[in-house]
């Protein structure tokens, strides 16, 4: 990949002036930023609500207003141009306050998620060079500002550390105070950031370890959420119940899918699959974005069905793939339409299936893509595979991000020569329709005695005996195999299962080499956020659990 400075000086990217004309002339991008919406809709209608949290609602009008006055807090406590500002939030109102705020005074965002602890924090602070920190100041009996007031004192360039709520923690500014005891930020004193500046960061969600720093743009995040927006109908008549994380990608787009189009969004700050039940009811949802783990557990809610959701128009699954038997039982027993999809922090949203598809055809696929995205399948060395065999997946188009901070080696590795992306998932067509199935991830690869395959195809079985909530497999160390077959599993509440079981049931539908030859159960498996299994941490624990049963080993 080319790197290129452009309109911020410490960021190299990918962006040239032939990809900027490129994405002008076709409209994928506009030239326009966040606040741009901001404002447009509270002129159009300051008093319909914009956000719903567990505490309380926000109108448009009241949003503009306490955006505009958190950035004239932040610029009179030292933070202005250039400087990267990590938050830390559960999904509550405080995020898009202090996220959009950043813009008015040319800051740059960097959004983590609210379960990541000491070390993810201090690895991303540090890497991020953040100037500032802002967080709630606990959350699920955890205390961020205990934590962050230890990171401290290792962090040089942390000066400013901003606090939402009730803490202890001296030499920390309340977010609360600051917003009550400050006029907003004069027009003459704002910062017009161009929309092809790096405008926020975000960190990789580490299922193969440390995060990467994604770099993004107001053009290429926009996109995202237009082309979501007009692909699935959305209008200003929605209501969003947004229980994926705010600090995650698809939950943040998820915001900005709401205020680009004048709908309304309820926050959930934790996933609770009855919890969930009762806000569609009470809220009338009518678009859900989702990992397909929760999915599963609000269908496992014992009489779901006595909850009224005929106000669901559309579900849209994705963060990992779906188990074909999952989104049979969904479109079974729920209301709304079911549509699978594929993206990444990296992409944005790529592909997804359609209203007009027909789900028996495209169930377990993640459909087509959409708008002006582009997407091969491509072998090691960046060509293009023959027809309906396997390759990596890569992604060209208006939401690509411009390339990974301060990481030379990633970009180098992650984009071919001529700038496409390699996402590191493998799939391949399946119908001449363009729709595309996933079989697995480049480094998910099991090699079992020099055999390889991807656990995704044996975990589409497990999913279907009546007694697995989640599974995953996994490959352990074998010093004469290379790696073995260990099946790691949740099962449903009063539910048993045995190893030979387990393997009964797959022989004769998959090769021998595939069968499971070790059997762990887990209360929950290590899921990120957004839903895909961190198979590096779940593969730790098993070898550790191994090795305490045999220290010799």
């Amino acid at each position: 990949m080319a790197m290129n400075l452009y309109t911020t000086p410490q960021y190299k990217t990918r962006l040239t002036d032939a990809l900027r004309k490129r994405y002008i002339a076709s409209k994928g991008w506009h030239d326009i930023t966040f606040f741009d919406f901001i404002a447009q809709r509270a002129a159009e209608h300051p008093e319909r609500t914009v956000f719903i949290d567990e505490t309380r609602s926000l109108t448009y009008g009241a949003l503009k207003d306490q955006v505009e006055r958190c950035a004239a807090f932040f610029k009179s406590i030292g933070i202005g141009a250039g400087d990267v500002v990590t938050l830390q939030f559960p999904n509550r109102i405080e995020f898009p306050i202090v996220f959009f705020s950043l813009e008015l005074i040319g800051a740059i965002a960097n959004k983590i998620s609210p379960d990541f602890r000491r070390r993810e924090v201090e690895y991303i602070l540090r890497f991020s060079n953040s100037k500032a920190f802002v967080c709630a100041s606990s959350f699920k009996g955890f205390d961020y500002a205990a934590m962050i007031d230890e990171l401290r004192p290792s962090l040089s360039n942390l000066t400013t550390v901003v606090v939402s709520g009730a803490t202890k923690i001296k030499n920390v500014h309340s977010l609360e105070q600051g917003l009550a005891n400050t006029a907003p930020l004069s027009h003459a004193d704002r910062v017009h950031m161009s929309p092809d500046a790096i405008m926020r960061m975000a960190f990789t969600s580490g299922t193969t370890g440390d995060p990467k720093g994604v770099m993004h743009s107001f053009n290429t995040t926009l996109y995202a959420a237009e082309v979501i927006n007009a692909e699935m109908h959305v209008t200003p008549d929605e209501v969003l119940l947004i229980w994926l994380p705010v600090g995650l990608n698809w939950g943040y787009l998820s915001l900005l899918q709401t205020i680009m189009i004048g709908a309304k969004a309820v926050l959930m700050e934790r996933f609770q699959a009855e919890r969930a039940l009762v806000l569609i009811e009470k809220y009338r949802a009518t678009f859900i974005p989702t990992a397909p783990a929760s999915l599963l557990a609000i269908m496992n809610v014992p009489d779901f069905k006595k909850y009224d959701c005929s106000s669901l128009r559309v579900v849209v699954t994705g963060g990992a793939s779906a188990a074909i038997e999952t989104i049979r039982d969904y479109q079974q027993h729920m209301k709304g339409h079911l549509l699978e999809l594929y993206g990444m922090l990296e992409t944005g949203f790529h592909t997804f299936t359609r209203f007009e598809d027909d789900p028996e055809k495209v169930n377990g696929t993640i459909g087509r893509i959409v708008g002006q995205m582009e997407l091969r399948i491509i072998d090691e060395a960046g060509n293009d595979v023959p027809e309906g065999a396997e390759g990596e997946i890569a992604a060209y188009g208006p939401s690509v991000h411009l390339g990974y901070f301060n990481n030379p080696n990633a970009n180098k590795e992650l984009f071919t020569d001529d700038d496409w992306f390699r996402t590191g998932d493998l799939g391949k067509y399946v119908d001449q329709a363009g729709n595309v199935m996933i079989v697995g991830r480049r480094k998910e690869m099991i090699n079992r005695g020099g055999k390889k395959y991807f656990p995704r195809e044996i975990e589409e079985f497990l999913y279907a005996l009546p007694s697995v909530l989640h599974a995953a497999i996994v490959g352990v160390n074998d010093h004469r195999l290379g790696e073995k077959n260990c099946l790691c599993v949740v099962l449903k509440p009063g539910a048993q299962l045995t190893l030979p079981e387990v393997v009964a049931s797959l022989k004769g539908q998959v090769a021998d080499y595939k069968l499971p030859e070790m059997l762990e159960f887990y209360d929950e498996l290590p899921f990120t956020p957004t839903g895909k299994i961190r198979r590096h941490v779940l593969t730790a624990d098993v070898i550790a659990r191994i090795q305490a049963r045999s220290p010799s080993l």
